[in-house]
C-alpha cells in the first residue's frame, strides 16, 4: 500500500523527491516504460559483459565477492548486492550505448537498473517491487540532475554523481523503505557522490567507474538507511550541500520538480540510435538527413561543419583521437566513419575501422564549432547545424532540431528489440539473447 506523504515535504526537495519515491504509483504503462528500459540496459550490459573494465573489475573483486543471490553478469557468479551491483552497472556503460534523460544529461539506466536488479535478486522480490523501484530511481536522479544542470556538467559526470543518488532510492524501494528511510537513503548517498570530466578526456578507463560506483554507494546508502542510519536530510539544497558545491547555485528546485506527481520521467527517456557520445546524435542524424536527400558519398565530400551546443564543441571536438574511448567521443571520427561504414554502431570501434584510411583521411576535412543560438537551448534541446560541402561545388545545410531516440523522436518497441539482438545475439548466440528478449518484454519474474 502506498505510503502517506510526509508532512513536511512542502519545501525541502529531499523529502519531496522521496516521498514520490515511495509513492510511485503502479500502472500497465510504467511497468512498459520500465520494461523498455530493461531491454535496453540488457542490451548494453550484455555488450559490454566481456569488455575490459567490467571483467578486470570482476576479476580484482573475486576473492571478495563472498556468498549471495545478486547475478553479476560479467562472469556469471552470484555475489552480494553491493558487488554486483558496481560491476554490472560498469559492464552496462561500456559501449557507449545506455540510455539517457536529456534535461539532465544523465544516464540513469546504468546506475539504476543494475542497483535495482541486484537488490532484487538478492531479496527476491517480486518483479512489480522491481519496476516501481526503477522508476522511483529514475525519477530522484534525473530531477537532481535537473536541479544543478547544465553547470555542474562542467566538471562533474552527472552519471556518477546524481545517479548515486538514485541507485540508493532504487535500492531503498527494494528493501520496503518508507518515505523517511528513502530520504535518508538519498541523503546518504549524496555525501559519497563522484565522478570527473576528466576522468573522460583520454583514453583511461574510468568512465564506467562512475556508475558502477555509484551503483555500488547507492546501494550501501539504502542499505544502511534501511538498519536506521540517519542522512543530513539538507544534503541538496543546503548552503554547504551537494547542489551549492557542484554548481553555480543552490539548484534549480522548482524547474527539478515542476510536474513531481505527472508522468514519471521513465516515460521520457532517450534510447541511444548510435554507439558513440549523446553529443554527437544531432550531427549524424543530420548528415542521414542530407544523405537521403541527395545521394552524396564519402567520397564527394570536400569538407563538413557542424556547428553545435556547448559539450558538442567542448567534449566531442576531438580530431585526432588515440583509442576506442576516445573514438567515441571524436566527433570527427564517429562523421566520418558514419559515411564510409553507414552508420556509427559497435563495428565503428574495431581496429581496423579506426585505422581506416578512408576514414582517416575524411576526418581531417570534419570542423566543428560553438553556436550560440544553440548553446542557448541546451540542455532541453540537443539540436545540430551541418554543412556539407561537396566537391562539385554544391553546399547543403540542415538543420538538425532533435536525435532520433529523444522522447520527441522515439525509438518504438520493435527497434529496440532489433537494439537488443544486435548487441545481445553476438555474446549469447541467436537463441538464447531471443529467449532473454521475450522474457523482458513479457516475463512475469525476475530475470535470472
Amino acid at each position: 500500500m502506498p505510503e502517506a506523504p510526509l508532512a513536511t515535504t512542502t519545501a525541502n526537495p529531499l523529502l519531496r523527491l522521496a516521498d514520490r519515491a515511495a509513492r510511485m504509483p503502479p500502472s500497465a504503462e510504467l511497468a512498459h516504460h520500465v520494461r523498455r528500459a530493461m531491454v535496453d540496459w540488457f542490451a548494453c550490459l550484455i555488450a559490454g559483459s566481456r569488455l575490459s573494465p567490467a571483467t578486470l573489475l570482476a576479476a580484482a573483486l573475486r576473492e571478495e565477492r563472498g556468498a549471495g543471490r545478486a547475478r553479476c553478469y560479467v562472469d556469471g557468479e552470484l555475489s552480494g548486492i553491493r558487488h554486483a551491483a558496481l560491476i554490472n552497472a560498469a559492464a552496462a556503460h561500456i559501449v557507449e550505448f545506455d540510455d539517457i534523460h536529456r534535461d539532465s544529461g544523465h544516464h540513469p539506466g546504468s546506475v539504476t537498473i543494475a542497483a535495482a536488479l541486484a537488490a532484487a535478486q538478492h531479496r527476491g522480490v517480486p518483479l512489480a517491487v522491481l519496476h516501481r523501484a526503477i522508476a522511483a530511481g529514475y525519477e530522484v536522479s534525473c530531477r537532481i540532475g535537473m536541479a544543478v544542470t547544465p553547470s555542474h556538467y562542467r566538471y562533474w559526470h552527472t552519471t556518477g554523481t546524481c545517479g548515486t543518488m538514485g541507485a540508493a532510492a532504487a535500492v531503498a524501494v527494494v528493501l520496503g523503505c518508507d518515505a523517511e528511510r528513502i530520504g535518508h537513503a538519498i541523503a546518504l548517498a549524496a555525501t559519497m557522490t563522484g565522478g570527473l570530466q576528466e576522468a573522460f578526456r583520454g583514453e583511461a578507463m574510468c568512465k564506467p567507474f562512475h556508475p558502477g560506483h555509484a551503483a555500488e554507494a547507492g546501494a550501501l546508502a539504502a542499505m544502511a538507511a534501511a538498519a536506521g542510519i540517519r542522512g543530513a536530510l539538507s544534503v541538496l539544497d543546503g548552503p554547504l550541500g551537494f547542489a551549492a558545491a557542484t554548481s553555480e547555485d543552490r539548484g534549480k528546485w522548482d524547474l527539478a520538480l515542476a510536474g513531481l506527481d505527472d508522468q514519471p520521467i521513465i516515460t521520457a527517456i532517450t534510447f541511444k540510435n548510435h554507439g558513440c557520445c549523446g553529443h554527437i546524435f544531432a550531427a549524424l542524424d543530420a548528415l542521414a538527413a542530407l544523405r537521403a536527400a541527395h545521394g552524396f558519398g564519402p567520397e564527394d565530400v570536400e569538407s563538413i561543419h557542424v556547428g553545435g551546443y556547448g559539450p558538442t564543441k567542448e567534449i566531442c571536438d576531438r580530431p585526432d583521437p588515440q583509442g576506442v574511448q576516445d573514438h567515441r567521443f571524436s566527433l570527427q571520427y564517429c562523421a566520418a566513419a558514419f559515411l564510409v561504414l553507414g552508420g556509427v554502431r559497435l563495428a565503428a570501434f574495431r581496429p581496423e575501422n579506426m585505422s581506416d584510411p578512408r576514414i582517416r583521411a575524411l576526418m581531417r576535412r570534419v570542423d566543428v564549432s560553438l553556436d550560440p543560438e544553440l548553446a542557448g537551448a541546451y540542455p532541453r534541446r540537443r539540436p545540430a547545424r551541418v554543412t556539407v560541402t561537396l566537391r562539385d561545388g554544391r553546399r547543403l545545410s540542415h538543420f538538425q532540431p532533435t536525435r532520433k531516440g529523444d522522447p520527441d523522436m522515439p525509438l518504438s518497441d520493435e527497434e529496440l528489440s532489433a537494439k537488443f539482438m544486435e548487441l545481445a545475439a553476438p555474446v549469447l548466440g541467436e537463441a538464447k539473447a531471443s529467449a532473454l528478449l521475450d522474457r523482458l518484454w513479457h516475463g512475469e519474474s525476475l530475470p535470472d
